[in-house]
């Protein structure tokens, strides 16, 4: 091809647009196996003055064209945008790294300072992720903003070696007194697993500038779920978070509902496909209420929800007058329950933002979860659960903390163990001291089984009734008292104990439902301590749900009744 005809490729091919010149080789479909094929690509880069973006995505590069290719990137200092997604196809998995490792060491040498660098769909796996670590490690991408790896088969230990690379990164740039301000991280369907999601967790926390993460189909179970939560409350400015078809279940649910808390500039949750389940979106809920008023879209589809707890999702949302569509597709709400969800919106003047329940899977059935859906767990967790059957409603380990003299300690303790009316008001007037200082509110599991203890000896007899009033609402008054979060915690826990919500905690036991439990749970509802959407949580799933109080009607009717004045003052 004569000189002439290249310049004019060049000049028809580098494009300046706001500042910015551009070199696009854009989906040509070039095979480019060696210093030959790609001498037309070389010369444009030789030629294009102030190259600033080089787009090679769709084409495939074998080993010799990289090299030659990176030697005339060494003098092209100006070069901030890679786009080089897509650009070995049809190529060995061994041909890879090195290609990226010429491309990486001549950016390097050129003194180039990267803000995109997108490699997605190149299907490199975790040698691939080797091939690039030097270049994340270097002075190139000090200044990178976006970083997108989608589609390329890192698996958990490349997840491990990019994290450590942009660890290295954030260190080594922090120490040249500019510290790496990440803002966009992309590597959905990488199969990074709890390993390489805990590992990127670290690196997140470290980083703190991301405004959006994107690790959709990654294979992540709560454990990492958990990791990330965890590590993304520590970068404020976030406004998108994709995290769908990964595995929260409810611990995972929790974790990320109490990290969004934090995460005031979101704009965009998908959760879709996460297994969120009912527990979990009513924790999301929570967080949702206290804030996260920019918030456009909220992805909670295909989660194993229930009709009530979407219901308090839904009303969660109320009020956030940026927001553009709700989708809770592919859940449980059946026939009945989709309509009662699209009434709830459209009295919320909100219909339009509901979007699609085509895919709705029916009433959910009163079998435990399947176990295919469980992940599997490690040592510790077995641990935890087992602690937790041992701190359940039937349980007494740990219910208290060791604060008061042994004496008070043990009576209260033996009140726990066995509850009776003549043991409470034994405890005589410093009944509502031992509850407030010995009762870890924080617990939502605890603070339900001691609240369920207390009410099970009501009797409608002044002295007791006053004994079990008093004890419950200095109990919830402190348990109200801390976040939103904690005290939807709480609600949760509560109604999982009564059996109006089903827990994936196959060890959990309902209690035998006493009118005791009821009454004085319609007694603390009319208190002002009560929180009014901590009432309409319980109203939305009582009013579904009453049929489980059957032996309790009149107490349950009681309930009810206050719920709904509650809710409504």
């Amino acid at each position: 091809m004569a000189s002439g005809d290249i310049a004019q490729i060049t000049d028809a091919l580098a494009k300046t647009h706001v500042g910015e010149v551009e070199l696009s080789y854009k989906g040509r479909g070039l095979k480019l196996d060696n210093a030959e094929s790609v001498k037309e690509i070389v010369e444009g880069i030789e030629r294009c003055q102030g190259l600033q973006s080089l787009r090679l995505e769709g084409n495939t590069l074998g080993v010799e064209a990289a090299e030659a290719i990176a030697k005339s990137l060494e003098a092209k200092r100006e070069l901030e945008q890679c786009h080089w997604s897509d650009m070995f196809t049809g190529r060995l998995r061994s041909e890879i790294p090195p290609a990226l490792k010429s491309l990486g060491n001549a950016l390097t040498t050129s003194g180039a300072r990267l803000t995109q660098l997108d490699l997605s769909d190149n299907a490199f796996g975790p040698d691939g992720v080797k091939g690039i670590e030097n270049l994340l490690k270097s002075s190139a991408c000090y200044t990178l903003q976006e970083l997108r790896l989608n589609n390329c088969g890192m698996g958990s230990g490349g997840g491990v070696v990019l994290a450590s690379a942009l660890t290295e990164c954030h260190k080594q740039s922090s120490a040249s007194g500019s510290p790496l301000r990440l803002k966009v991280f992309i590597a959905g369907r990488n199969r990074l697993e709890n390993d390489g999601a805990t590992a990127l967790a670290k690196a997140f926390k470290l980083l703190g500038s991301l405004e959006e993460v994107h690790m959709p189909q990654n294979g992540i179970n709560h454990p990492g779920i958990t990791a990330l939560a965890a590590a993304l409350k520590h970068n404020p400015n976030l406004q998108v978070l994709n995290l769908n078809d990964n595995t929260f279940t409810t611990r995972g649910s929790k974790a990320m509902a109490e990290a969004i808390r934090h995460l005031q500039c979101l704009k965009a949750i998908n959760f879709g496909d996460c297994l969120v389940r009912s527990e979990g979106a009513i924790a999301i809920a929570g967080a949702l209420r206290e804030g996260l008023h920019l918030l456009r879209e909220l992805n909670l589809s295909f989660g194993e929800i229930c009709e009530a707890a979407a219901m308090v999702v839904a009303k969660a949302v109320q009020g956030k007058a940026d927001l553009e569509k709700l989708d809770l597709n592919g859940n449980c709400f059946g026939e009945d329950g989709c309509e009662a969800l699209k009434e709830a919106m459209e009295k919320m003047n909100m219909e339009d933002l509901l979007g699609s329940l085509s895919d709705d899977e029916g009433e959910p059935d009163e079998e435990d979860y399947d176990d295919d859906e469980e992940e599997e767990e490690d040592d510790d967790e077995e641990k935890e659960d087992n602690d937790a059957e041992e701190n359940g409603v039937n349980g007494t380990k740990d219910v208290i903390e060791e604060k008061e003299e042994p004496h008070h300690s043990s009576e209260l303790k033996s009140f726990l163990v066995s509850p009776s009316a003549e043991k409470l008001i034994s405890l005589g007037a410093k009944k509502v001291q031992l509850i407030e200082q010995q009762v870890d509110v924080s617990d939502a599991n605890k603070v339900s089984e001691v609240f369920l203890k207390i009410s099970s000896v009501y009797k409608d007899e002044p002295e007791v009734k006053q004994a079990v009033f008093e004890t419950s609402d200095a109990l919830l008054r402190k348990t109200f008292s801390n976040s939103h979060s904690q005290s939807y915690s709480f609600i949760s826990s509560l109604m999982v104990n009564l059996g109006l919500l089903k827990s994936e905690d196959k060890k959990m036991k309902k209690v035998c439902v006493l009118p005791g439990h009821l009454l004085t749970l319609e007694h603390a509802v009319s208190q002002e301590f009560f929180p009014a959407d901590q009432a309409g949580v319980l109203e939305s799933f009582v009013s579904r749900n009453g049929a489980v109080f059957e032996s309790c009607c009149s107490a349950r009717d009681a309930l009810k009744i206050t719920l709904v004045k509650r809710i409504t003052a």
